[in-house]
C-alpha cells in the first residue's frame, strides 16, 4: 500500500505546547500556567448581541470577506486606534481566528522558494505555515539582552535575494515583548529600502502596559507594503468564538479571500454579530481585563525578584520569559520535574524555537489567588534545586 501522508506535513512537528497541556489533564490538583487564552468571560453584552443574532434566524452565511457592517467596524477601530484608513469593501478579511489570516496571507504572497523571516522565540505556526505555503523560514534569534525586540541590524543581517516577507509578532506570544515607534521606524526603513513585505501580527495590540501600541501599518510608506492581523480572542475574551481579521492591499486582499473562500466559505455568522458589538461599545470591557493582566503582570515580577529568578520585564500580552539556565537543566526538563514535582505547568521556551532553550513561558491570564499558589510552588521548586546544586 502506498504512503497516504504527504511528506511535507510529516516533517512538521507537532506543537509543543500540547504535550503539558495533556499531561495536566491526567493531574489531580495541577495548576496550569501555560494556556494563552483569557481566564475572564467575554463580556456580557457581546454574548447577548450572539444569543440574539441566533434568536433573530441569522444562521446563514455571510459574504465569503465577512458581514459588511463588521468590515465598516474593523476599519473604523483601526482609524480611531492606529490612525490607518482602510476600504472595508476591498482591503478587509474577516478570519477564523487571527491564525488563518496568518496562513492565508502566507499562501496569497509566496512562490516556491521564497524566504520568510521568522523572529524568534515568537508564535508556534508561524514556521509550519511558512513551510506548508512551499515558503523557505528564515529564523532571527531574538536576545535577551534587546529584551527580545528585533533590531534593524538582525533584519539587515537576515536578509538575502530571496527573503520577500518579514513576520512581526509583536506583542509577542511567548516574551511578552513589545516594539515601540522608534524600533518599528528603523525596522521599516529597512523594510522599504529591500522592498520586502511585513505580516503584522497584532493580535495582543490592545494588551500593553507601557505606551500604546503602534502598529508598523501606520508609519509613511508601510501600509502598502504590510498585511495588518488582529482578532477578537485575546482582548475581548473570544477565544471559543475563533474570530479574526487581516488588513491589506486590495491586490494581497483579493487573492486571500481566494483562499478563504475555498477553504472556509465565511467566518462563523454568531460570532461576527458579536464582533460588531464589541467594537462598538467593547473598550472599557478591555480596559478593565488589561488593568488586571497589568496587576498580574506586575506581581510576578515582583515574586521572581523576591525568589532571585532572572526575567526581563514585559510590557505586552499575558505572558512572562523568565530564565533558567542557572540550573543546568533544559527548558523541557525542568518544566516536566516542576509538574511532576509541584504540579505546576508552564511550557518550556523551545515550544517557540530554539532559541527560547533556558526559558520558560508562564501565562498570567489567570486569577491572582491561583497565581500566588503556583508562585509559592515554583520558589519551593528553585530553593531545592539551588540545594541540589551545593
Amino acid at each position: 500500500m502506498r504512503n497516504p501522508l504527504s511528506d511535507k506535513i510529516t516533517t512538521i512537528k507537532p506543537s509543543g505546547i500540547r504535550k503539558f497541556f495533556d499531561i495536566v489533564n491526567e493531574m489531580e490538583d495541577a495548576i496550569s500556567l501555560g494556556v494563552g487564552e483569557p481566564d475572564f468571560d467575554t463580556p456580557w453584552h457581546i454574548r447577548d448581541e450572539g444569543i440574539y443574532s441566533l434568536e433573530k434566524g441569522r444562521t446563514f452565511y455571510t459574504s465569503n470577506a465577512g458581514l459588511k457592517e463588521l468590515r465598516t467596524e474593523i476599519v473604523r477601530y483601526i482609524q480611531r486606534t492606529q490612525g490607518v484608513s482602510y476600504d472595508p469593501m476591498k482591503e478587509v478579511l474577516v478570519t477564523v481566528g487571527g491564525s488563518e489570516a496568518i496562513d492565508l496571507a502566507l499562501r496569497a504572497m509566496v512562490n516556491p522558494g521564497d524566504e520568510v523571516l521568522i523572529p524568534q522565540p515568537s508564535y508556534v505556526s508561524y514556521e509550519p505555515c511558512a513551510i506548508l505555503a512551499d515558503a523557505v523560514p528564515v529564523i532571527i534569534e531574538l536576545k535577551e539582552e534587546n529584551e527580545f525586540r528585533l533590531t534593524a541590524r538582525e533584519l539587515q543581517d537576515a536578509i538575502t535575494d530571496k527573503t520577500k516577507i518579514l513576520v512581526l509578532p509583536f506583542p509577542n506570544n511567548p516574551t511578552g515583548a513589545i516594539m515601540e515607534k522608534r524600533d518599528l521606524e528603523e525596522i521599516a526603513e529597512v523594510v522599504k529600502e529591500k522592498d520586502l513585505f511585513v505580516i503584522s501580527d497584532e493580535i495582543y495590540a490592545e494588551l500593553t502596559y507601557k505606551e500604546k501600541h503602534v502598529s508598523i501599518a501606520s508609519l509613511p510608506g508601510m501600509k502598502e507594503r504590510t498585511i495588518l492581523i488582529n482578532g477578537f480572542s485575546k482582548a475581548y475574551a473570544m477565544t471559543g468564538w475563533r474570530l479574526g481579521y487581516a488588513c491589506a492591499p486590495a491586490v494581497i486582499m483579493e487573492q486571500m479571500i481566494k483562499i478563504h473562500q475555498f477553504a472556509i466559505m465565511c467566518a462563523p455568522t454568531t460570532s461576527q454579530y458579536a464582533a460588531v458589538e464589541a467594537l462598538k461599545n467593547g473598550d472599557d470591557d478591555v480596559a478593565q481585563m488589561r488593568e488586571s493582566y497589568n496587576q498580574r503582570r506586575r506581581y510576578l515580577m515582583h515574586a521572581f525578584q523576591e525568589m532571585g529568578l532572572k526575567c526581563f520585564e514585559p510590557y505586552g500580552a499575558f505572558y512572562v520569559f523568565p530564565c533558567i539556565k542557572e540550573f543546568g537543566m533544559t527548558s523541557e526538563e525542568f518544566a516536566e520535574r516542576l509538574l511532576r514535582e509541584e504540579k505546576v505547568a508552564v511550557v518550556p521556551g523551545t515550544a517557540f524555537g530554539d532559541c527560547g532553550e533556558g526559558f520558560l513561558r508562564i501565562s498570567y491570564a489567570y486569577s491572582l489567588d491561583n497565581l500566588k499558589i503556583a508562585m509559592e510552588k515554583i520558589g519551593h521548586f528553585i530553593s531545592r534545586l539551588r540545594e541540589e546544586k551545593k
